[in-house]
């Protein structure tokens, strides 16, 4: 007892004089920290910067730009609690048990299955719940697993136990309960002979676990009032690392001197500067010689960042972090050595993740040297929930736990969620008094109190893949099933399309979070492929037997069979074992007719899709009479394609092709089986020749085989293979030169008497020219026409379809002209060795523009333009091209030449003379004049050849017209219409046109350049509207003022229009004429009235009615013009004009009455 004194007021002293040295400079010298601002994007610092200034800086720094959707995402994830707090002086409970919001029910997704096993440590459990109620030990409020498991209780007492669950020990010296309070955290060094323990109130002790004696009691390692949260063993086994509740982090040093056991601890910085919430010590982990090994390295965590820092060889900070969160959040800590892809290959590193609230970071250390320490930030993830827990169970996966109690599962490279658990029922231990320091009077920040009522730092633990947790009453181990586990798991529960879809999921290399598999791909496939099996074998009988519909509809069972069959042969499929598909299943589900036709009807979507080439020859057989007896005979040639020719009774399938016309499955057939590309062509062709040659309708079905044939000779001749693949090399040239030889066969090999030569390519011909020539065209692309027999052999067809096409008239223009654009094309070519006779292309000018040919017109111009733009004028006399082409009337054949001669005068005249393009014509003088690169003397020629056509242009379009005038030639407006006075027609509708344009430019729907037009043009205008379009004339006056009064009012009284003339009159003051103007034309419709009433005839009603509307209408102008112009009448008027306004009792039709009297 008087060594543990004098060894107490040793460790005393030292704590005093450190405390003293502590006062007169700061704890830490760091003005030798180097931290590489490029590697994170740090400003340069005159000075760098220390622990303290680190924790110092104010939250809100942007340091690194958050984005937006993960702070919503976060404030949206985040949840609050009410925490109700007890404890007794550390006597009952030390710990403190927020209340929880209602929880959701765990989710396991059908992709991964159940990964996650749920273990209760029964003889554990039992025992924590016996020491409570037999000895008094408390409940459970901190844990320590390693090789065997410490755990804590809140009368100080600590259990240990072995891995069969065996209780140890039990640890308390009689005083922890009244003097040191609850334990708050425990630690385990790295061989399980030392552990230390963390109290309510602040002591420390340490105990060898080999004797269960007490080593050390610490009273003085840290200020008194705050409890210790956390504690850790390094490396090393002489230094630990703890932390209060005053946020401060301590170093503690072990020694042993003269036999007598002592210890000092040094603050590696204050809380008064910045509160630590969380550390963690990086563990020497696999790595062998690594710069590592002469580092001791720790992570701590403040409510605002992340700080990883150097104990040993000397104090220095490596990396920070900010961190944001909701203040009721801790920060999580969690190292762990993953392989990292590098540029050189993978590498295992140590990576720190760091959390808060509900954003997860990952950052990786490199350290290339012990100076030289780097950290890489690799990844961030957001979570849609607020965590309070985080771990690494594996390289790949995490554990997280969050604020509603529940477990997920994650693996980090995908950011894919693979489970969760409710971990509810485990009643999670809480250290929240601890973080509020009520076992000493809870002086502690509101800041760590409020953050502290999620802690449950001391009440999970991980160890070698175990996640462990600590509840009231019992403890709980959570495990990552092997495969094999995870399958038997969703089979025994009868789910074996989802225990199907995880085993493929394994063979494949998809699967997430994979335990107990060989490294040896071909070993890992047998195991999984086997184990798939068995599993199929149980699912095959189950879906025959016990989940088969009993009752009702025969849909159901139908549907019952739908999603049985696919998930059948997709496995066998995928593990390539077509022979237990064919074997055992197909026996098994042939046993019922319904199960036996559906399983042959779901093969299809897997052979057209190239996944299943080989049916067994038994079930090909059933396959086929399956499709016989649906009539389903096109689907079943589209399989014959995709199968393998060996699963075929080829006989029978022939046989079957021939009769329903199957011409894909005939081809297929004849070149898989026996190479042979050469017979189905010719007796495809013999069925062809029938219809065509012979001019007979053609049939639907006629044509469909005529499609096909082209197709399978363009694949022939190009190497391809009818109707997929590839024809093999060995065979190549062979089958080209066949199929080519077989074409240009001078006769069938039983011609007919009036067969024609060449029989074969004139069907192809007659039937698609273009087509074929283009599948001919792509063969003398092939190498082996470059050679001396390729080029005679390309020189022999054309002769042959000269020889054909042009020697007779049994073919169209069109064809003709098909013809020479596929020779002329071959021409042009670099390596043309063709040969065609210059005075053939000449005949074929002469053919198509036969001017006594009137058929056919626009078909043999286009034929001629082709051939044009294939061969290029070369091949022809331009001058003779052209006199056949003017008296063809080849409009845009002339065109083409006149454009290349530069004469646009000529081109305008082909588009003036061509009916059905003459618009275009506005559009081409357009960009003529408006190219700079025309010549003046182009433009002259073209502008005159213009103006020369203003008449016919106008009758095209009078508006493009007027608008073409105004923006190109503006200056030509006296000359148009002096060219257009012989033809006042077209003169009106011109001018009407320009107005128009004018009127629309005004309010602003054309945005060209403005048009002046003079008064004169608008009263010529008008001039022609009353001689054309009277009726209007009077509104049009009234819309404008671009004309002269004078001369306007002249014009209207030569045309006698009398409207007009009234407002005209009106507008220049003439009242008193105006109104004489509109009485008289009021008395001229009384007098038209009169006539039809005194007239007797059979249209009277209609006249009568005519004539009245026309007298009220003509009444109304007189009745406003006098509203108008009252002051302006003289006496005799104005009696009228007040009797029109109702002042002597005056009614219209009372005076139309007297009217029609006198």
């Amino acid at each position: 007892m008087a060594e543990s004194e004098e060894e107490s007021s040793c460790l005393q002293q030292v704590y005093v004089e450190k405390q003293e040295l502590d006062d007169s400079e700061d704890v830490l010298d760091l003005d030798s920290i180097d931290i590489d601002d490029r590697e994170f994007d740090l400003p340069e610092v005159s000075v760098p910067q220390s622990l303290e200034s680190i924790l110092n800086e104010p939250d809100d720094l942007p340091e690194i730009e958050e984005d937006p959707l993960f702070l919503e995402q976060a404030e949206t994830a985040s949840v609050t609690s009410d925490a109700v707090s007890f404890a007794n002086n550390g006597a009952t409970s030390g710990r403190s048990t927020p209340s929880r919001q209602v929880r959701k029910d765990s989710i396991q997704y059908p992709l991964h299955g159940s990964v996650l096993r749920h273990v209760v440590l029964r003889g554990i459990s039992s025992q924590i719940v016996s020491a409570a109620e037999r000895v008094n030990a408390g409940l459970p409020s901190a844990m320590a697993v390693s090789a065997v498991v410490a755990i804590g209780s809140t009368h100080g007492v600590v259990l240990i136990f072995d891995p069969k669950q065996t209780l140890k020990l039990c640890l308390s010296n009689g005083q922890t309960r009244e003097q040191y309070g609850a334990v708050s955290a425990l630690a385990l060094n790295n061989d399980c002979t030392r552990l230390l323990v963390g109290h309510a109130r602040g002591q420390i002790t340490m105990w060898d676990l080999t004797t269960g004696k007490l080593l050390r009691t610490i009273t003085d390692a840290h200020q008194p009032g705050s409890a210790i949260l956390h504690i850790q063993f390094t490396d090393d086994p002489t230094l630990a690392i703890f932390s209060d509740s005053g946020g401060s982090v301590f170093e503690l040093n072990f020694r042993r001197l003269m036999g007598v056991r002592g210890s000092d601890s040094t603050c590696i910085f204050s809380g008064s500067r910045g509160e630590v919430c969380s550390i963690l010590v990086l563990h020497a982990g696999p790595l062998q010689d690594h710069p590592l090994d002469d580092l001791s390295i720790m992570a701590l965590a403040t409510m605002s960042k992340v700080i990883v820092i150097t104990i040993r060889p000397k104090l220095r900070v490596l990396f920070h972090h900010p961190l944001r969160g909701n203040s009721n959040t801790l920060p999580l800590l969690a190292w762990h050595y993953v392989f990292v892809q590098q540029q050189t290959g993978r590498t295992l590193e140590p990576v720190l993740a760091f959390a808060r609230s509900s954003t997860i970071y990952f950052c990786q250390l490199v350290c290339k040297s012990p100076d030289n320490v780097q950290f890489v930030l690799l990844q961030k993830l957001t979570v849609p929930y607020v965590l309070i827990h985080m771990m690494w169970i594996n390289a790949k996966t995490l554990i997280t736990v969050d604020s509603l109690e529940r477990m997920h599962l994650v693996d980090v490279r995908h950011d894919e969620e693979l489970q969760v658990l409710d971990v509810g029922d485990v009643k999670l231990v809480y250290g929240s008094s601890h973080f509020k320091s009520l076992a000493t009077g809870g002086n502690v920040s509101p800041a760590m109190a409020l953050a502290g009522e999620n802690a449950c730092y001391q009440s999970v633990a991980l160890f070698r893949g175990q996640v462990l947790l600590l509840g009231t009453k019992s403890l709980h181990v959570f495990t990552i099933r092997t495969w094999f586990e995870r399958i038997n798991y969703l089979a025994r529960q009868e789910h074996y399309v989802e225990a199907l879809a995880l085993a493929l999921s394994f063979y494949e290399g998809s699967a997430r979070a994979v335990i107990g598999l060989d490294s040896n791909v071909e070993k890992r496939k047998g195991l999984i492929a086997s184990k798939l099996l068995r599993v199929l074998y149980e699912f095959v009988e189950a879906s025959a037997t016990k989940n088969v519909p009993t009752r009702g509809a025969i849909h159901l069972l139908v549907e019952h069979y739908e999603s049985v069959m696919p998930v059948c042969i997709e496995s066998c499929i995928s593990i390539d074992r077509t022979d237990v598909l064919f074997g055992d299943v197909y026996d098994r589900f042939s046993q019922d007719f319904v199960a036996k036709a559906l399983f042959l009807e779901s093969l299809e979507p897997y052979i057209l899709d190239d996944k299943l080439r080989h049916i067994a020859p038994a079930v090909m057989q059933e396959l086929v009479e399956n499709y016989e007896e649906r009539k389903e005979i096109d689907d079943l040639e589209r399989l014959i394609v995709h199968l393998d020719i060996m699963s075929m009774n080829i006989d029978h399938i022939v046989k079957l092709c021939w009769k329903h016309s199957l011409y894909d499955g005939i081809i297929y057939i004849f070149n898989q089986s026996m190479n042979d590309y050469i017979s189905p062509l010719e007796e495809l062709l013999n069925i062809l020749m029938d219809s065509i040659l012979n001019k007979k309708d053609l049939t639907d079905k006629v044509v469909k085989l005529a499609n096909k044939v082209l197709v399978y000779v363009s694949c022939c001749l190009a190497g391809r293979a009818y109707p997929v693949g590839d024809i093999s090399e060995s065979i190549m040239l062979q089958v080209k030169t066949s199929v080519l030889k077989a074409l240009t066969v001078l006769h069938t090999k039983q011609p007919a008497e009036e067969e024609p030569v060449y029989p074969y390519l004139r069907t192809l011909l007659h039937y698609s020219t273009r087509e074929f020539l283009n599948a001919l065209a792509l063969a003398f692309e092939e190498p082996e026409f470059e050679s001396e027999v390729g080029r005679q052999q390309k020189q022999r067809i054309v002769d042959i379809l000269l020889q054909i096409m042009v020697d007779n008239m049994e073919f169209s223009p069109t064809q003709v002209g098909a013809l020479f654009t596929f020779l002329a094309r071959q021409m042009a070519k670099a390596a043309n060795t063709i040969y065609v006779s210059r005075m053939l292309f000449e005949q074929v000018l002469e053919y198509l523009s036969n001017p006594n040919d009137s058929s056919r017109h626009e078909e043999r111009e286009q034929a001629l333009i082709e051939l044009l733009h294939a061969a290029g004028l070369q091949q022809f006399d331009e001058e003779r091209l052209l006199a056949l082409a003017e008296r063809a009337e080849f409009y845009r054949v002339c065109e083409l030449l006149y454009d290349k001669q530069h004469q646009y005068d000529k081109v305008l005249s082909c588009y003036l003379r061509d009916t059905s393009r003459q618009v275009q014509a506005f559009r081409f003088i357009e960009i003529v004049m408006s190219n700079p690169a025309r010549k003046a003397a182009e433009k002259k020629a073209f502008r005159r050849k213009v103006l020369e056509s203003i008449e016919l242009l106008v009758a095209i379009d009078q508006q493009q017209t007027a608008e073409l005038l105004a923006c190109v030639f503006p200056d030509s407006m006296h000359e148009v219409t002096t060219r257009l006075a012989h033809e006042p027609r077209l003169l009106y509708a011109f001018l009407t046109g320009l107005i128009d344009y004018k009127e629309s430019q005004a309010i602003g729907i054309k945005k060209k350049e403005g048009i002046v037009i003079g008064s004169d043009v608008y009263e010529q205008y008008i001039d022609l509207m009353c001689e054309f379009d009277p009726a209007n004339v009077c509104t049009y006056v009234k819309s404008t003022d671009a004309y002269r009064l004078e001369n306007t009012l002249e014009i209207c009284k030569k045309h006698q229009v009398m409207d007009a003339m009234a407002h005209l009159l009106e507008k220049s003051g003439q009242v008193h004429d105006a109104f004489v103007i509109l009485l008289q034309n009021l008395q001229d419709k009384v007098g038209d009235l009169c006539s039809v009433l005194l007239a007797g005839h059979e249209s009277h009603t209609v006249d009568v009615s005519a004539s009245w509307s026309a007298l009220q209408v003509a009444l109304c102008v007189v009745v406003q013009f006098c509203q108008r112009v009252s002051g302006k009448l003289e006496e005799a008027e104005r009696q009228v004009k007040d009797a029109v306004d109702g002042r002597q009792g005056f009614n219209s039709e009372t005076f139309l009455y007297n009217c029609l009297i006198r």
